[in-house]
């Protein structure tokens, strides 16, 4: 899936979760309809039918047009990126799902309708896309990226289904690296591509809510969670770095994976009074709050960082 699906997905993530949250100006539309509105229903189902067809006729034109049209075809890319690509496949679906439920919810539709067509939001949007990238002669279908995109919607649904909440959250970071500068083309020329593209800034999480599993006796802080992460470093190309781009010698980095294990603040778990913040908090989920972590680096030690994004 390209920069730009990716960056839909996000600002849709951001929009329908808003939508859902109470507000203090008109708290009669935005709290949560404890009864089926079918008003609400059609809105939601219409903006993201609209929403999404638009956006899909967009990259069509604007993006997979650049390029020659052939027959659907699979592409194996399951080796490249040290998979960090396939993470941040599942991370947008489960984030995706987790918004087409609370909009839904938000709606009055029933758990369990809510909980399968709205928390597959994320692998409905992405199966378009997969099938947009196997009909391009640049890319193909890969079976890697649409088990990726599954696994991020079964991560979402199976909690809510087990436990009525997500006790652990698929969450993401990013912090610009030095390896874009030599291939601002493929890993973005500035910050604003780079969130997107650039593959050794980005860290994947799964915040474990600790106090969900613990008795409710227990003294332990419900806020806090413990975060398992994984990122890697040193790729500038897919399944290798190319040692001279458009002429020009480039550096050699090794390329090596992160393993991260860190704190996190669930800010569903804040008690904060504030409907502009509760809202604020919910819709800013999906990032990791920055904390003391402690890095692995396969062959190369354990460190540490005061403070890590």
């Amino acid at each position: 899936m390209k920069a730009k699906a990716f960056l839909f997905l996000f600002c849709l993530s951001f929009s329908i979760h808003l939508m859902a949250q109470d507000s203090l100006s008109a708290p009669s539309l935005f709290q949560k309809s404890e009864v089926f509105n079918k008003k609400r229903r059609n809105l939601v189902v219409g903006g993201e039918l609209l929403l999404g067809t638009t956006t899909i006729i967009g990259l069509d034109r604007l993006w997979y047009a650049n390029y020659p049209r052939s027959p659907l075809h699979l592409f194996n890319d399951n080796d490249e990126w040290l998979q960090m690509d396939k993470l941040g496949h599942a991370q947008t679906s489960y984030s995706l799902g987790q918004s087409g439920y609370s909009v839904l919810k938000w709606a009055g539709v029933k758990e369990k309708n809510a909980l399968w067509y709205g928390g597959s939001l994320g692998l409905m949007f992405t199966s378009v896309v997969e099938v947009l990238d196997g009909v391009s002669s640049q890319w193909g279908f890969s079976m890697g990226d649409f088990i990726a995109d599954a696994s991020g919607t079964l991560l979402f649904i199976g909690q809510q289904a087990l436990w009525k909440e997500q006790r652990i959250l698929f969450k993401w970071t990013f912090t610009p690296s030095p390896y874009a500068q030599y291939r601002p083309n493929v890993l973005g020329k500035d910050w604003t591509q780079q969130w997107l593209k650039d593959y050794n800034g980005q860290t994947y999480w799964f915040s474990i809510d600790v106090a969900a599993f613990l008795p409710q006796t227990s003294k332990y802080p419900k806020w806090l969670n413990l975060a398992l992460g994984y990122g890697a470093d040193g790729m500038t190309g897919g399944s290798f770095n190319p040692m001279v781009v458009n002429g020009t010698s480039i550096p050699y980095f090794d390329r090596h994976r992160q393993f991260f294990l860190s704190f996190d603040i669930n800010l569903n778990k804040l008690k904060i009074k504030n409907s502009f913040l509760q809202a604020l908090c919910k819709t800013i989920g999906f990032i990791k709050i920055p904390a003391p972590t402690l890095e692995l680096m396969p062959g190369k030690g354990l460190y540490f960082h005061p403070f890590y994004f």
